[in-house]
C-alpha cells in the first residue's frame, strides 16, 4: 500500500506544486503520533478513523471513551482487549505527547486504567498498512504507538503512526484553516485580519507568539521601550543596530537572538522560529510603494501602524522600519533587493520574549499586488504568555519539504557538555556545542592531535534496515558492495541518485545477515531507502532510530586506552584493544551486567578513534564513565569549530561543502567508494557513474596558499582571467603552520604542482597565490587513524 494516502496531496495550481502545503479533502484531519508517544483527539458520532503505519512493524493501541467516561471498543466497531497496557506504559514514559494526553484525560475526568484496549496492526505490519474504524458515539480517542528504549545492538525502534479523522459533519468551509492550539494558556489572544494592525502592551519576561495562520502571510512587528515612552522618547527596534550587533541579517534562537534599539538596549529576543526566513531591510509597506505601482489609496501597514499607535502618543511616520516576519527578501548579484513568496506554512510562528516593558504592534500585511503574501493576504494570530511558562529555544526543522516541523532537540549528551560550555548552535535539528570558551578552539584541536577529546555526534541520522531483502536493498542503494560486508563490519560509502549526484555519504553497519544500520548526515538518505524498498516491493523495513541511538566519539592517540578502561566485550565480540579499523563491537560498561552500547572504530578527525552508541536514557552514565577514565589522559571536550579544522586537514568531506546532489563521488574526492570493477551488480546511479568516470570534468584537490589569508568557501579558483574551479573548505592549519584548502577544479588543471590563484572581492581585484596539492594534507598515509603513531611527534 502507498505510504502517502491518496487524500493527502501537495497543493498544485496551473503547473506550480508546493509539497510543503499538503492539501486534505474538506473535513479530513491529520494527527501524527510519534513512536513511543500518544495522541488524544475529540471524536464525533459518525466520524471515520483511519490509522496509517508508515514504516511498518509498529503496533498501535487505541482507547475510546464516551462522554460519560465509559470505554467500550464496540463503540468503534472493534473487539476489546481489556486494560490498555500499551497506552498506560506509553504515558508512563513521560514524553511531551503523553503529557498532553494526560491533560486531556484529567480535563474530561476519565481514568485510563478503565479503558478497553483496541489492538492495531500485527508485528509483521507492512509499510503503508492502514486500519479503519467508524465512531458510533461522541467521545475522546487516544492512540498510542507503544515502544520502549531501543537496544543499541538490535533494531526494535518504535516508529510513528498517523491518525486521520474524516469528520461526519465538517465544521468549516473548504480550504479554511484556523490557528493552531496555543502553546500554553495565553494572556492575550487575538486575530488580525489582512489590512489591519493591532498594538498591545507586554510586560518584561512575557512571551509573544506571532502565528501565520494559513501560511504565506507577512506580519510587520515593532516594539517600543515603555520606559523610554514614559520619558517622552521613542526607542523602538532598530534593524541596522540589530544586524550590526548580531552579525546576521536577522537574529535566530540561540546566542545571537536579540533585537536592539538604536541606544543598544535589547528589547526582545527570539526564542522559537519554525519558519527561519524573515526580513530586516525593507520598511513596512507604505502608501508610496503602492502609488508607485499604480495603486493610489491602497491600504498599507505603515498607515495602519500609525493609526493604532496614536493612542500611545507615538508620532506617525511615512514608512515604519519593522521586523518583517515571514517576508522573503533576496539580494542578488547586482545588489538589487527582491522578494518572493514567503517560506512560512500554515501554523508557522515566531516566539519572542520581552526584555523590557514594551508597547508592541503587529500587522497582517494587505499586499495583494506582488508575491509578498503569496498573492493572497490572510490573517495573523498574536498570543502572549506568562513569564513563568517554560519554552525551549528552537529552530524549526523538517526531515523533508513534506514533513511536519520539529523543535530543535537537545541530544541526550547535551547536559553533559553543558557543564563545560554555553555556546551551542543548531545543527540539523539538534543543539550541539560549538566551542568551549574556557579551553579555546585551538586547544580543543590540539587535544585530539596530542591526547584525546570527546565530542557529541548524536545528530547523525540512523536508520534500521531489516528483513529478508535488506541486503538487496542496501546493495541497490549504496555504491559499496554489501555482499562483501561481514557481520560486525562497517563500511564508508556514497549514496547516489540515478544521475550520479550524491544524496549523502555515510557508513553501513552490518549487525546480522538481514540486519543493517545506515548512518548518514541527513534524513534524505534514510527516506530514500524507505522509498526504494516500497517502490520495488522488497521485503525490507526501514525505520528511523536517530532518537533511539545517541552517540559520542572519543578521538585521539589515547582513545584506545580510555575505551579499554571503560568497556567490556563478551568472548563472541572483539575486545576493545583489538578492534580493527571499521569494525564494531557490542559491549557493556564495566562487565557483563553493565549498560549496553555499540562501539565502532570510526571517526571524523583523522586520528585513532571510536564512536559509542547508546540509548538516550543511558547517555549520562556513558559520558561520565568515559570522562572519568579519560582524566588520566587529558581528555578534553570538543566542539564543532575544532572538528571542522580537523576534518579539513584530514581531507574528510562535508555535505554542502564538498558535495551536493549535483556532485558525483569522484568530484567529491571519494571515488574509492565506487568499486565499479569488483561490484558487478547494478545499483542506483551506476550507468551515470560509469559515464562520469570515463569522462570526468571536475576533481576535488588540495591547495596550499601563500601568506596568512584564509579563503572563504565559494571563492573562485582562476588561471589568468578564467575561472577553473572554486574553494569548498579552507583553514589555517595549526599542525602544518600554513593555510590549506579543499576545492574542485577542472581536470585539466588538477595536477599537483599547478599554480593557481584564488579570487576574492569580485574574483579579479584580489588574488591569493596557491598551488594544487594532493590531499589529505595531514597524515596522507592515514597511519594515525589506523593506530600507528610510531612516526608522530
Amino acid at each position: 500500500m502507498n505510504v502517502q494516502p491518496l487524500f493527502e496531496v501537495p497543493f498544485e495550481r496551473h503547473g506550480i506544486t508546493t509539497p510543503g502545503l499538503p492539501i486534505l479533502p474538506h473535513g479530513t484531519e491529520r494527527h501524527p503520533v510519534p513512536g513511543g508517544g500518544s495522541r488524544s483527539v475529540r471524536i464525533d458520532k459518525g466520524d471515520e478513523i483511519l490509522v496509517l503505519n508508515p514504516d511498518g512493524l509498529q503496533r498501535g493501541e487505541m482507547v475510546f471513551f464516551t462522554p460519560d467516561g465509559k470505554s467500550d471498543a464496540g463503540m468503534l466497531g472493534a473487539q476489546g482487549h481489556g486494560r490498555p497496557e500499551g497506552v498506560i506504559d506509553t504515558l508512563a514514559l513521560g514524553a511531551p505527547s503523553g503529557r498532553k494526553v494526560l491533560k486531556a484525560l484529567s480535563a474530561a475526568g476519565f481514568r485510563i486504567g478503565d479503558g478497553d484496549a483496541i489492538m492495531l496492526f500485527p508485528e509483521t505490519a507492512r509499510p503503508g498498512d492502514m486500519e479503519t474504524y467508524v465512531a458510533h458515539s461522541d467521545g475522546l480517542l487516544i492512540l498510542a504507538a507503544p515502544g520502549g528504549p531501543m537496544d543499541p545492538a538490535k533494531h526494535d525502534a518504535p516508529s510513528d503512526l498517523i491518525l486521520y479523522v474524516r469528520r461526519n459533519i465538517p465544521g468549516t468551509a473548504k480550504g479554511e484553516i484556523g490557528p493552531p492550539d496555543p502553546l500554553a494558556d495565553p494572556l492575550q489572544d487575538f486575530n488580525i485580519l489582512p489590512g489591519n494592525a493591532t498594538s498591545y502592551e507586554v510586560k518584561k519576561g512575557e512571551f509573544i507568539q506571532i502565528v501565520d495562520v494559513k501560511g504565506r502571510e507577512c506580519s510587520d512587528f515593532q516594539a517600543f521601550s515603555l520606559r523610554a515612552l514614559d520619558r517622552g522618547l521613542e526607542r523602538e527596534i532598530d534593524p541596522t543596530t540589530t544586524r550590526s550587533l548580531m552579525g546576521s541579517l536577522y537574529p535566530s534562537p540561540g546566542i545571537f537572538s536579540k533585537y536592539w534599539s538604536v541606544d543598544q538596549e535589547p528589547l526582545v529576543e527570539i526564542v522559537q522560529d519554525t519558519c527561519g526566513r524573515h526580513d530586516t531591510f525593507g520598511l513596512a509597506c507604505t502608501a508610496r510603494y503602492y502609488e508607485d505601482l499604480g495603486y493610489p489609496g491602497h491600504i498599507n501597514c505603515s498607515d495602519n501602524m500609525n493609526t493604532d499607535l496614536a493612542k500611545f502618543g507615538i508620532r506617525p511616520r511615512g514608512g515604519w522600519p519593522a521586523i518583517n516576519f515571514f517576508f522573503n527578501t533576496m539580494l542578488d548579484e547586482t545588489n538589487a533587493i527582491g522578494m518572493d513568496d514567503p517560506w512560512s506554512r500554515p501554523g508557522d510562528f515566531v516566539l519572542l520574549r520581552a526584555l523590557s516593558d514594551l508597547v508592541c504592534v503587529s500587522t497582517a500585511c494587505p499586499c495583494d499586488v506582488d508575491p509578498a503574501n503569496g498573492w493572497n493576504p490572510t490573517d495573523i494570530q498574536v498570543r502572549t504568555y506568562r513569564p513563568t511558562e517554560e519554552f525551549s529555544r528552537s529552530v524549526g526543522y523538517r526531515k523533508s519539504a513534506e514533513a511536519d516541523v520539529e523543535e530543535t532537540k537537545k541530544t541526550a549528551f547535551h547536559d553533559c557538555f553543558a557543564r563545560h560550555t554555553q555556546d551551542f548552535v543548531e545543527y540539523n535539528g539538534y543543539w550541539l556545542p560549538n566551542t568551549f570558551p574556557n579551553i579555546g578552539t585551538i586547544a580543543e584541536y590540539w587535544a585530539v592531535r596530542e591526547k584525546a577529546a570527546i565530542m557529541d555526534l548524536s545528530p547523525l541520522r540512523k536508520y534500521e534496515v531489516t528483513g529478508p531483502d535488506a541486503e538487496e536493498l542496501m546493495q541497490l542503494c549504496v555504491t559499496r558492495n554489501m555482499k562483501k560486508l561481514s557481520v560486525g563490519q562497517v563500511v564508508y560509502t556514497a549514496m547516489c541518485y540515478e544521475h550520479g549526484g550524491m544524496i549523502d555519504d555515510g557508513t553501513v553497519y552490518r549487525l546480522g545477515d538481514t540486519n543493517f544500520r545506515w548512518i548518514g548526515g541527513n534524513d534524505t538518505s534514510g527516506l530514500w531507502l524507505k522509498e526504494q524498498a516500497q517502490k520495488r516491493g522488497l521485503n525490507a523495513w526501514v525505520r528511523n532510530s536517530t532518537d533511539q541511538l545517541h552517540n559520542i566519539a572519543v578521538q585521539g592517540r589515547h582513545s584506545r586506552n580510555i575505551m579499554t578502561k571503560v568497556f567490556w566485550t563478551p568472548p563472541t565480540q572483539p575486545a576493545i584493544q583489538e578492534l580493527p579499523w571499521f569494525r564494531l563491537a557490542i559491549a557493556r560498561i564495566g562487565d557483563v551486567t553493565g549498560t549496553s552500547v555499540v562501539i565502532s572504530r570510526t571517526g571524523y578527525s583523522g586520528e585513532l578513534g571510536y564512536e559509542i552508541f547508546c540509548h538516550p536514557k543511558d547517555a549520562t552514565e556513558v559520558f561520565d564513565a568515559v570522562w572519568e577514565a579519560g582524566q588520566d589522559y587529558g581528555l578534553t571536550p570538543l566542539g564543532l569549530a575544532a572538528l571542522d579544522l580537523m576534518r579539513i586537514e584530514a581531507g574528510l568531506i562535508f555535505a554542502g561543502s564538498e558535495f551536493d546532489d549535483s556532485t558525483d563521488p569522484w568530484e567529491a574526492g571519494i571515488g574509492f567508494t565506487v568499486p565499479l570493477k569488483s561490484k558487478t551488480d547494478d545499483f542506483i546511479g551506476r550507468a551515470a557513474l560509469e559515464e562520469r568516470k570515463a569522462h570526468p570534468h571536475r576533481r576535488l584537490v588540495g591547495f596550499e596558499i601563500e601568506g596568512g589569508t584564509v579563503p572563504s568557501p565559494g571563492d573562485c579558483v582562476r588561471i589568468g582571467k578564467a575561472q577553473v574551479g572554486e574553494i569548498t573548505s579552507a583553514m589555517k592549519s595549526p599542525y602544518l603552520g600554513k593555510v590549506i584548502a579543499l576545492g574542485r577544479v577542472a581536470v585539466t588543471h588538477a595536477a599537483p604542482g599547478t599554480e593557481i590563484e584564488i579570487g576574492q572581492l569580485d574574483g579579479q581585484q584580489k588574488r591569493l597565490r596557491a598551488q594544487v596539492t594532493t590531499f589529505p594534507h595531514f597524515d596522507p598515509t592515514k597511519g594515525r587513524v589506523k593506530g600507528d603513531y610510531s612516526g608522530a611527534s
